[in-house]
């Protein structure tokens, strides 16, 4: 049902977009291969768009070695509360509808955010480019998802928690989210959404580590070819999807200890300390002067 009322919004959108822009308050730009919908104020930031897609174009065709072949359509948004009934996540600034090679982008979170808009497009963009790539083929959530975030060289969709603290947490405390439930979808808890895209990324990153971005390549093309996951995996590293995992939870376990984790944050400890030697100071002075008080009422 939840499903059903995003997509009825989603093509509400699309609608008000699509048809008679100018009536609509909103204008389009056809330029250099990709569609771009705006509001007429957002005109300057459809230009840039419109500007740097040949650019991130290329640059995913090289990464992925696959070229785009179809024109992507990105539709520009000032309106932070009409974005968010279509992405159903304040975490995010952007989403991508590979089905309708739909990208759908909050300018109004990138005004505020120090985000590059670059990286967002070649995000969203990684999403067509890898849903088209596979077909009707699987691609899980966590593949999707790490292989746009290495390409895009970030978490172009998550406002905050940008850096690996999240892993290292769950890494430290046992708590890794397991990969086989992050092949349909995300959590919807903010915590765990952070978490789900940082271990995406790691999880892919440390398969190009161990074979290559050939390896990784190699795993689209056997899904491509109608192969599920884990025999895609098998076929390309000659190792299970489970015994994979396993081998990344040992490589996270080396890298992540509660040495290191504290020796990076050296000064927070520091800082911490000296604040309750202060705390424990003041209420000395405090017991000491109340102290003195009584005394001073007893004589």
């Amino acid at each position: 049902m939840r499903l059903l009322y995003k997509f009825s919004i989603l093509l509400a959108v699309i609608s008000v977009f699509s048809a008679q822009p100018a009536a609509a308050g909103t204008d389009v730009i056809r330029s250099n291969g990709v569609i771009v919908r705006f509001e007429k104020p957002l005109k300057s930031v459809a230009m840039e768009v419109a500007g740097i897609y040949p650019s991130a174009r290329k640059e995913l065709g090289t990464a992925l070695r696959s070229g785009i072949d179809f024109i992507p359509e990105v539709i520009l948004m000032s309106d932070r509360e009409r974005f968010l009934r279509i992405a159903g996540n304040r975490l995010v600034v952007a989403v991508a509808i590979p089905g309708k090679n739909l990208i759908i982008i909050d300018n109004s979170e990138m005004k505020r955010y120090p985000y590059s808009l670059k990286v967002t497009l070649k995000h969203e963009l990684s999403h067509l480019l890898l849903h088209d790539y596979v077909g009707g083929g699987e691609l899980p959530r966590w593949l999707d998802e790490g292989i746009a975030q290495w390409v895009s060289g970030g978490m172009a969709e998550i406002l905050t928690g940008r850096g690996r603290a999240g892993l290292e947490k769950a890494v430290l405390s046992g708590k890794l989210i397991p990969i086989r439930a992050l092949a349909s979808g995300f959590p919807d808890d903010a915590q765990l959404l952070r978490l789900s895209y940082e271990e995406s990324r790691s999880f892919v990153e440390y398969i190009i580590k161990k074979s290559g971005t050939k390896g990784m390549l190699g795993i689209l093309n056997n899904l491509r070819e109608g192969d599920r996951i884990n025999t895609a995996v098998i076929r390309e590293m000659s190792v299970p999807l489970n015994d994979l995992e396993t081998e990344w939870h040992d490589y996270l376990k080396r890298r992540f200890t509660w040495f290191v984790y504290f020796s990076s944050r050296i000064y927070e400890v520091i800082f911490a300390v000296g604040a309750l030697f202060l705390i424990y100071g003041f209420i000395k002075v405090l017991i000491r002067k109340r102290a003195y008080k009584d005394k001073d009422e007893d004589e």
